[in-house]
């Protein structure tokens, strides 16, 4: 684990819509765009070899724009292929803000980041006490069944609330902004109910109705 005094303040950013990473959890990627080639050529020099993964805003008008708030993984694997793609795994660190995006002479964005308010994201897994596992894991299946989705339910069943919670949060198909909000949860219990929320509201069509939490 990297301690916060040695987060670097200024990360490269990879803005990719839906790709959501979490603290402690793995992300894999396949790098191919030239400039990201560039951006993990650059990491791979670096003592923390962090990466922030960032969500862009999904608003024509903002086609540029970047939310605030990401999550930088450590590059932990890569293996190169034969036609020349990179084959990643990013490893969560923690949650940043970003403060400010720099110009750069990098093909790749660069910027300015805080990581404050995000100390949990550096200690050990969180817990989720009022975590009821039964009815959530039928809820479950009928959204999988939707969904057309499948799962080694033996592995869910006996994975501990962060690994179960974070891993269905970054693998489900929402949309882009519904991922930032399964990011920016303040802990895992909001994350667990955020995530209920969303699921439910996908059974029912996306309509309306109440939610049970």
């Amino acid at each position: 684990m990297i301690p916060i005094a040695d987060l670097p303040d200024v990360v490269p950013v990879f803005p990719l819509p839906g790709a959501l990473l979490l603290p402690r959890a793995r992300l894999p990627l396949q790098v191919f765009e030239p400039r990201y080639l560039a951006m993990l050529d650059d990491v791979l020099k670096t003592s923390h070899r962090l990466i922030g993964m960032i969500q862009p805003y999904a608003r024509p008008e903002n086609s540029n724009g970047l939310h605030m708030i990401g999550c930088a993984g450590r590059v932990t694997s890569f293996s190169e292929t034969d036609d020349g793609r990179y084959m990643i795994t990013l490893t969560g660190v923690s949650r940043f803000r970003i403060t400010q995006e720099l110009d750069s002479f990098t093909p790749y964005r660069r910027c300015n980041v805080n990581w404050a308010g995000f100390d949990r994201d550096l200690g050990v897994a969180e817990k989720d006490p009022g975590f009821d596992r039964a009815p959530f894991l039928k809820m479950l299946g009928r959204f999988f069944e939707d969904k057309s989705l499948s799962t080694d339910w033996d592995s869910l069943g006996d994975a501990d609330d962060e690994l179960l919670i974070n891993s269905l949060a970054m693998l489900c198909p929402f949309d882009p902004e519904d991922k930032q909000a399964l990011l920016e949860a303040p802990s895992l219990t909001t994350r667990r109910e955020t995530l209920i929320t969303l699921i439910q509201f996908a059974l029912r069509g996306g309509s309306g109705d109440e939610i049970l939490q």
